[in-house]
């Protein structure tokens, strides 16, 4: 039909807007980054991609966590500039 199918959504008492999943294919814990336009009054979602394996990325890291210097316990110090 349209490559960019448009539909009217209603806000509800809790601020929530529904998305016919015809419109979008997510499912709960999806996220979205919500922009608006104050120019065209327009709000505007785009999908955030979702975070890969979190120790696949861990082993991507181009510095081998020995190297990382330990983590300091004493609170930071105010430099006199």
């Amino acid at each position: 039909m349209w490559d960019y199918p448009s539909v009217i959504v209603t806000l509800d008492a809790k601020r929530r807007l529904s998305l016919p999943a015809t419109l979008a294919p997510a499912s709960p814990g999806d996220q979205f980054d919500a922009t608006f336009d104050a120019d065209e009054n327009t709000v505007t979602l785009r999908r955030v991609k979702r975070n890969g394996n979190w120790l696949e990325i861990w082993k991507k890291c181009p510095v081998p966590m020995d190297a990382v210097p330990p983590r300091s316990r004493e609170l930071a110090k105010m430099v006199n500039a």
